[in-house]
């Protein structure tokens, strides 16, 4: 048996395709766009995760992962050999546990809330927007002060960090800005998406 992933083109469904493209999983990619509206997508989703969000990964063994940083982490643990996740025990996992837990916390919110501002703030969904936009753009300059000269987010070696930079850069402010404004973040989002495993889960995703 494979795994099962929820997905849509362009969606956050694309950080779990990347993972298991990089692992070497067997996956079936069912397809459910349209599902933040209501309809048989959305039905469809529902099903297998209440909160009807993608990502949402059904395990061989039926188990349900809803959330990127427990699929990341799960399947680190199920392919050590694949490089996804320093292993316990390497001086990089406590770096790789805090930006994987800040990406999904912090940084991944502000497009939940962003994408539909009227559903949060009906009377002043703009100026929500507005603040949110300028937000998010505080925290990839705040990364980017962070971020060493080195082709990955943990310096000389890849990691499912990368996937998540390729992926979000794509998203507002988009990549000519973080080009512009986050030079070396823009080096790491290229060099994730030339990845082998990677170029043709990104391809499929935007463009």
């Amino acid at each position: 048996m494979s795994w099962r992933l929820y997905g849509a083109r362009g969606w956050g469904s694309v950080l779990a395709e990347s993972a298991l493209a990089w692992v070497g999983a067997p996956f079936e990619f069912i397809d459910v766009e349209g599902f933040d509206q209501p309809g048989a997508a959305r039905d469809q989703l529902l099903a297998v995760n209440p909160l009807a969000r993608v990502p949402t990964l059904v395990a061989p063994g039926g188990q349900t992962l809803t959330e990127s940083a427990a699929i990341m982490l799960r399947l680190a643990e199920l392919y050590p050999a694949s490089g996804l996740a320093p292993e316990s025990g390497d001086p990089l996992r406590p770096a790789y546990l805090n930006r994987l837990i800040w990406f999904v916390s912090v940084l991944y919110p502000t497009f939940t809330y962003r994408d539909y501002p009227e559903r949060w703030a009906p009377d002043s969904a703009d100026q929500l927007a507005e603040r949110i936009d300028q937000f998010r753009r505080s925290l990839w300059l705040q990364f980017e002060s962070e971020a060493g000269n080195g082709d990955w987010v943990l310096g000389e070696r890849p990691s499912a960090l990368d996937i998540y930079v390729t992926a979000m850069s794509r998203w507002r402010p988009r990549r000519d800005w973080i080009a512009a404004h986050c030079p070396k973040l823009h080096r790491i989002a290229l060099n994730a998406e030339a990845l082998p495993a990677l170029a043709p889960v990104m391809a499929r995703n935007f463009e």
